[in-house]
């Protein structure tokens, strides 16, 4: 069941509670909401986590929190689904979110540069950030729609499996007592 996978590797509160950098957050931590697995919170995580993850800003890991509370889904999914975009990964998927924007927009696109630097990011930002914003807003709500659904419908077809192979154990005890 897919609660079990998630349950396995998922922090404890007490845990996370226990931690002095987050102390601030013990009310939103110890909410017993928010660690909730269900097909619904779960699949609202991923949304939630996901969108945050597209957002070219700063503290994507808060911005992933309120949105749990909001949402009141599973905070520790949302949080660390933020992670899809690390620094390994971050400058390819901003770089096709700008691509993307620039092309909505219309608007010929920059190519990457040889070595990327802050000063070629400071020099070029009131050319690129309009069509990064619009990409990467595009891509969040787009991808949030399709984890969301990819989640709930992943969750119903295992749901439906454990269901359907109880149903063949049974019938194997029952033809076993017959005999």
């Amino acid at each position: 069941m897919p609660r079990r996978l998630l349950q396995r590797y998922m922090p404890h509160p007490d845990t996370l509670r226990r931690q002095r950098s987050l102390r601030f957050m013990n009310g939103l931590i110890g909410n017993p909401a928010l660690w909730v697995l269900t097909r619904r919170s779960v699949a609202n995580a991923f949304s939630v986590g996901l969108f945050s993850a597209m957002l070219p800003i700063p503290l994507q890991m808060a911005v992933a929190a309120c949105g749990a509370w909001l949402a009141r889904c599973n905070l520790p999914l949302s949080v660390g689904l933020v992670w899809v975009t690390n620094p390994l990964t971050m400058p390819l998927i901003f770089y096709a979110n700008y691509r993307l924007g620039a092309w909505l927009m219309d608007v010929p696109a920059r190519d990457a540069p040889e070595r990327l630097s802050p000063y070629w990011i400071a020099e070029r930002l009131g050319d690129i950030l309009p069509s990064l914003a619009l990409g990467s807003v595009v891509t969040a709500v787009a991808l949030a729609l399709v984890a969301n659904l990819a989640v709930r419908l992943l969750w119903r077809w295992q749901i439906s499996r454990s269901w359907k192979a109880r149903h063949r154990r049974r019938r194997r005890v029952d033809c076993d007592d017959a005999l």
